[in-house]
């Protein structure tokens, strides 16, 4: 199954964004104004699909701004922003 195929809402809050279905999160973002990501999460189940990326384009879109990692980063998130 690919991102086209998944059936999930986006919700925004205040500095948070959160893919969810009816029975589960699928992944989330949580920045702040200065476009500085402190944390990003996708379910396991639903890894490999593209809903990272899809976060962090909605989240810079949103901001209008290139979006900065916070650290820690994990080998995921260092792969992810582009950063080995």
């Amino acid at each position: 199954m690919n991102l086209d195929q998944l059936n999930y809402q986006t919700v925004e809050t205040d500095g948070v964004i959160t893919f969810k279905n009816e029975n589960t999160t699928l992944g989330f973002i949580r920045f702040d104004d200065k476009g500085e990501v402190e944390y990003i999460f996708v379910n396991p189940i639903f890894r490999k699909k593209g809903l990272a990326k899809k976060l962090l384009k909605i989240t810079e879109e949103k901001l209008g701004k290139k979006l900065i990692p916070q650290e820690p980063i994990s080998p995921l998130g260092r792969k992810l922003f582009h950063l080995n």
